[in-house]
């Protein structure tokens, strides 16, 4: 992907002065001439930062401006190690809803709208980012926050929400409850922004038409602002990352090399134009594909690909790498199979098991001949022999939050 001359002068800018702001910069390029950044080619060769990067650096240690000119922080939503924490300027909560509100738009989002959000608030990004997004665009914002699914309800009825704002696993909870107590009648939904986990194609039909909304991917990041930075827009499934906020490099997660345009591989960001902690050649671990070529809609962002998986997602079976989307693909192409799933992996007599527990509405005595052909269907896709067990719909958890898909017990 060809960097623009804006992006390479506002990279030139950012290196020109990263050093004197940043004490974390100034470990990390001591001995690089950072004024002889000239180039695309030059700008390559710089080393990436990583999460662990982040942790060190913890609490403030990332701050690029002095510590009045922090106004807010928020920290990522993993739950294991130091945490990550993120200072934030005026500027950057400014920027932040300015590139929240153009997802709006571009998921077709007015401010005649009534914006439902049901992601957390707090340390977390998410309910917050949604609802200055909301503000920003000038229409009502209902600050809901996860779970209470009778008040989500409630107000879904009494307030006559348009939009709905959520993960996919609360997403796909209240449309079962919506059909659970006949409410389809009474609800004004049209639209659905769902954004924090990956979600595949028959779980995205199954929101859709309970539902009843056109659906749209928000992307996003605490690293990188939060979610915002990206969504897909009317007229395609793949989504535009804001072009001038954000300078985007496809690489090899393995090598670090940059793919050819049009290659799956790891997402890598650095911030054009934060203050308060800017990023440079930051691996975020999505996996995606820069979509080449101009978008139908006319917009001159970048167009990646849904993300297919995360780096770190990856687990190993028998030597084959598996990833939720090859879970997710097998689903879609098995008759019968809903898309809620549970991936359980054993290590019994010597040798590993996986289990993979899926949901359907065909009664008990009908579920063998669905089994069999997800297994089929996983065999000739990955050549990977598993144990496929149907159960009812409803039957597997649901979460309020992010659902974790595959249990890797052998460890």
């Amino acid at each position: 992907m060809q960097m623009t001359s804006e992006q390479g002068a506002a990279l030139r800018h950012l290196l020109h002065s990263i050093k004197d702001k940043s004490a974390f910069y100034a470990q990390k390029f001591a001995g690089v001439d950072l004024d002889k950044i000239k180039t695309q080619g030059d700008f390559e060769q710089l080393p990436f930062t990583d999460k662990n990067d982040l942790r060190k650096a913890y609490p403030l240690g990332l701050a690029a401006v002095p510590q009045e000119e922090i106004v807010r922080i928020h920290s990522s939503s993993g739950t294991t190690g130091t945490p990550v924490i993120i200072p934030y300027t005026a500027k950057d909560v400014s920027d932040w809803a300015l590139q929240f509100a153009r997802c709006y738009e571009y998921a077709g989002i007015t401010k005649e709208d009534r914006i439902q959000i049901t992601p957390g608030y707090g340390l977390w990004t998410a309910g917050i980012g949604f609802q200055a997004g909301a503000e920003r665009l000038g229409a009502m914002a209902i600050p809901m926050g996860p779970g209470n699914t009778a008040k989500q309800l409630q107000f879904l009825v009494d307030m006559q929400s348009t939009v709905l704002c959520a993960t996919s696993s609360y997403a796909l909870l209240i449309a079962e409850a919506i059909a659970e107590h006949g409410l389809h009648d009474q609800i004004a939904l049209r639209k659905g922004v769902i954004g924090s986990e990956r979600w595949g194609k028959r779980m995205r039909e199954r929101i859709a038409d309970e539902l009843g909304v056109e659906l749209y991917d928000i992307y996003g990041l605490t690293e990188i602002y939060g979610p915002g930075i990206g969504i897909n827009c009317q007229k395609q499934e793949a989504m535009h990352i804001w072009a001038d906020f954000c300078y985007c490099e496809v690489i090899n997660p393995a090598t670090g090399e940059i793919v050819p345009d049009g290659e799956s591989g790891e997402l890598v960001i650095t911030t054009l134009q934060k203050e308060g902690a800017p990023l440079i050649r930051y691996r975020t671990h999505d996996l995606t594909r820069y979509v080449p070529g101009p978008c139908p809609c006319g917009s001159p962002h970048p167009r990646f690909e849904r993300l297919i998986g995360r780096s770190d997602d990856m687990v190993k079976v028998h030597g084959v790498n598996i990833f939720p989307a090859h879970i997710e693909e097998a689903l879609s192409a098995t008759s019968g199979a809903s898309s809620e799933y549970q991936v359980m992996i054993d290590h019994l007599n010597g040798k590993d098991i996986m289990t993979v527990f899926f949901e359907t509405d065909a009664p008990e005595g009908e579920r063998d001949h669905i089994e069999r052909e997800l297994h089929g269907i996983v065999k000739a896709k990955l050549n990977l022999g598993i144990v496929a067990k149907a159960v009812a719909i409803g039957d597997l958890p649901r979460s309020e939050k992010k659902t974790q898909r595959i249990f890797d017990n052998r460890y």
